[in-house]
């Protein structure tokens, strides 16, 4: 802790043979000089650490000087209440003396021990690799639990605070502080939040524990070597309470400093406040080490408690900025707070229009992370606060044969607002952190709109190309080609279907890729070649054989062509049942001897097929959440549908068949949701190799189920659901298509069986 000291700042200045004198006779080593330094952080107390002739080491805390609050900055509170808790076997430093008497150095003070240990400024530990940061902050919030479950009368600290009605006395007292120390009008944020926070006090309020009103790891002192707090400081706000505050409060500071929210942009902010209001491991550590659980995970209003929180650090930060008006805040960073207050409330609005956030029963059941959580929460908020606005005019756009080989706009500026969110790329795992399992709601999310992968860069065949870059690429093919995909400026396709044989059967495969010097040449026909008709489609990746006399799973091997290459031909556009799925596209293409350095062949001859089992695993888990996806939404509008249309005198919903096609659609597109995230699973914890029968399971089931789900939400409609007023029909062209495009269902069923039977029979 020695580097949080500075020299004592002019303004700060204390006489120190006053102050040595009247230690003198109090305290051993004082009968000379004494030498002292100011801790550099602290807005609020000025705090020093003096060093006596013989090296000991004593902390003094003080009022700051001037005019200052009523009832602001009880140095006489914060040494009753150490002393208590010293008493407790609580980590505070050890109480030393108290001074009420100001002609000594000004104001009162008290003296405390110096504790030896690591101090942090940044209550974050951003700094700190994970495995450090974790248990640290693990053991700050099993700290704060230890102080929630002191007996605060038999501490001695009866009458310490108001014994109920904290939250109504928080903002009253909080709303008092802002506005006396308002300099330039009132915000119009923290006047909603005020009024917000007034007519929302929790219920019951009088849920009450001793709490420390500044918990965050800033205020703490860890052990030198172990993750053990070994002092808590900064008991200024401390009080008899509600838990929950403190909770609140140190949730925040572990996850964001306030002085970042200046420089967070408005999807980064949101990100953050949805974080809050999930449960994690850190809250969850404060829980167990309570030993009990009053309220239920996260508490009822535990949105209050984080907008209370920033609502009164916005006052506190007004409160320092007006100090440093006046001349005597306790740092030369308090001019810098004035920028703080808004962000700070507009955060505090965020929480006062949400509610907590449980984790959902069935991700809760699959052990799904809460920072997957948060991520999952911002894609479905994004899909509909910017996707769903926009599909009309993009339909429109792509419909018009004067436009739809064009690329839109509306598209582009998606995908910008995604990488601001810091939604992008969430299918890699190398780069998102998130496993199949995780990825796999958002891909749910992603099926309900068209637009929505391709917004988050989540879209086939590019993932499934990326996949292949990253897992089997050479390092001049990532930094060519996976290196732009990655960043979305360029799109790609995938060519192995072939219309002269079955390409349900891949070692059907005729195109052939000759080697001719430090060249290959591809020469062949393909078709369905999805995405080669998009303008920013620059490469495909070829399936070939380069090796027709190998066994046949080795005769095959994939190779990078740029599009525009001489000899690649784009033929024409197939249309899927009337729909081009422009300017995206399914081609037929001809490379006519199309010549590419052998350097474009990826991992080496005769791996085509161990390529395609890498590609196919996540790429199919991927398709399958989107179907279902497809599925949900279809069923939503169905239910709509029948909750509002009348026929026969009666609303639909009245008619029991309809009941029961609601009823199955719902049981079926929950089956093959559980299908999928088993698949998932199963990838996550052996491999795409081992988990080769879960997908194709979900490959036989899932297109076929969204296939059922959408027909039924046509019938339902009737006439409207097969016309360009809704998207019924196009969500059906595109699942039953699966069933062909991710390979016929029989061949899956065939997988699922074989694995069966060899795992039964040992064959």
């Amino acid at each position: 802790m020695m580097e949080d000291v500075i020299e004592v700042r002019p303004g700060h200045k204390l006489n120190n043979e006053s102050l040595r004198a009247y230690l003198q006779g109090k305290i051993e080593g004082m009968e000379s000089g004494l030498t002292m330094h100011q801790f550099k952080y602290g807005e609020s107390n000025p705090t020093y650490l003096l060093k006596t002739p013989r090296g000991e080491l004593y902390v003094l805390r003080k009022k700051p000087n001037g005019s200052l609050l009523p009832g602001a900055h009880r140095v006489d509170r914060e040494f009753q209440v150490i002393s208590a808790l010293c008493k407790q076997g609580f980590p505070v430093p050890r109480p030393i003396l108290y001074c009420n008497d100001p002609s000594v150095i000004g104001t009162e003070f008290y003296l405390m021990s110096y504790v030896k240990g690591r101090h942090f400024s940044d209550s974050t530990l951003s700094g700190l690799p994970a495995s450090e940061r974790k248990p640290l902050l693990l053991a700050t919030f099993q700290t704060l639990a230890k102080l929630h479950s002191i007996d605060w009368k038999t501490a001695g600290l009866e009458g310490y605070g108001g014994k109920g009605d904290y939250c109504s006395r928080q903002v009253s007292i909080w709303t008092t502080n802002y506005l006396k120390a308002v300099t330039d009008g009132v915000l119009p944020e923290m006047q909603e939040l005020t009024k917000w926070l007034e007519t929302n006090i929790p219920a019951g309020d009088q849920h009450i524990s001793l709490i420390h009103g500044d918990f965050r790891v800033d205020n703490v002192i860890f052990h030198p070597t172990e993750p053990r707090v070994v002092a808590v400081l900064d008991w200024e706000l401390s009080t008899i309470g509600h838990p929950m505050a403190d909770l609140a409060f140190a949730k925040i500071f572990s996850f964001m400093n306030p002085a970042e929210m200046m420089t967070q942009s408005p999807s980064a902010l949101k990100r953050f406040c949805i974080n809050m209001l999930v449960d994690n491991e850190f809250t969850n550590a404060y829980y167990t080490a309570l030993m009990t659980q009053p309220h239920p995970q996260p508490h009822p209003q535990w949105s209050f408690f984080l907008a209370l929180s920033l609502f009164r650090m916005a006052s506190i930060v007004q409160g320092v900025y007006a100090r440093s008006v006046r001349g005597n805040a306790s740092s030369d960073r308090a001019t810098l707070f004035m920028a703080m207050v808004k962000p700070l409330a507009e955060g505090g609005l965020y929480f006062a229009k949400s509610k907590p956030t449980p984790l959902p029963s069935l991700l809760h059941f699959i052990g799904y992370s809460s920072r997957a959580f948060v991520t999952l929460q911002c894609v479905k908020d994004f899909i509909v606060e910017h996707v769903y606005p926009v599909e009309k005019a993009y339909y429109e756009h792509a419909s018009n044969p004067v436009t739809m080989w064009t690329v839109s706009s509306i598209v582009e500026e998606l995908k910008v607002k995604a990488q601001d969110a810091g939604l992008w790329n969430l299918f890699l795992p190398s780069i998102s952190g998130l496993s199949q399992l995780e990825y796999a709601p958002m891909a749910e999310e992603m099926g309900r709109s068209p637009l929505a992968s391709e917004a988050f860069n989540c879209s086939a065949p590019d993932t499934g190309n990326m996949e292949v870059l990253h897992m089997y690429g050479s390092e001049h093919q990532k930094e060519q080609w996976l290196k732009p995909l990655l960043e979305g400026k360029i799109r790609s396709c995938f060519a192995m279907t072939e219309p002269s044989v079955a390409s349900s059967d891949a070692t059907n495969i005729t195109c052939a890729i000759t080697r001719d010097g430090d060249q290959y040449i591809v020469h062949g026909r393909k078709w369905w070649t999805s995405g080669a008709g998009d303008p920013r489609c620059k490469v495909a990746i070829v399936m070939g054989v380069t090796n027709p006399n190998a066994d046949r799973l080795h005769r095959q091997s994939m190779i990078l062509v740029p599009m525009d290459a001489p000899g690649v031909k784009k033929i024409r556009p197939l249309s899927v049942f009337g729909y081009f799925d422009a300017p995206h596209g399914h081609f037929e293409i001809e490379f006519d001897n199309v010549r590419v350095p052998v350097s474009n062949l990826i991992l080496g001859e005769g791996r085509g097929f161990e390529i395609a089992q890498g590609r196919l695993g996540p790429g199919r888990i991927h398709h399958c959440m989107r179907c279902i996806g497809v599925a949900e939404r279809a069923y939503e509008m169905m239910c709509e549908r029948a909750l509002t249309r009348k026929a026969f005198d009666k609303l639909l919903v009245h008619q029991q068949s309809i009941r029961t096609t609601i009823a199955e659609s719902r049981v079926e597109i929950d089956q093959c949701r559980l299908l999928v995230l088993k698949a998932a699973h199963a990838i996550d914890r052996d491999g795409y190799k081992a988990a080769r029968k879960e997908v194709a399971a979900i490959k036989a089931v899932v297109p076929s189920m969204a296939c059922r789900v959408v027909d039924r939400a046509i019938q339902v409609h009737g006439g409207m659901g097969v016309c360009q007023d809704l998207p019924l029909a196009y969500m059906y062209a595109g699942v039953r298509t699966l069933r062909i495009a991710d390979g016929p269902d029989i061949v899956h069923l065939e997988t699922v069986a074989k694995t069966e039977l060899k795992a039964m029979a040992k064959l």
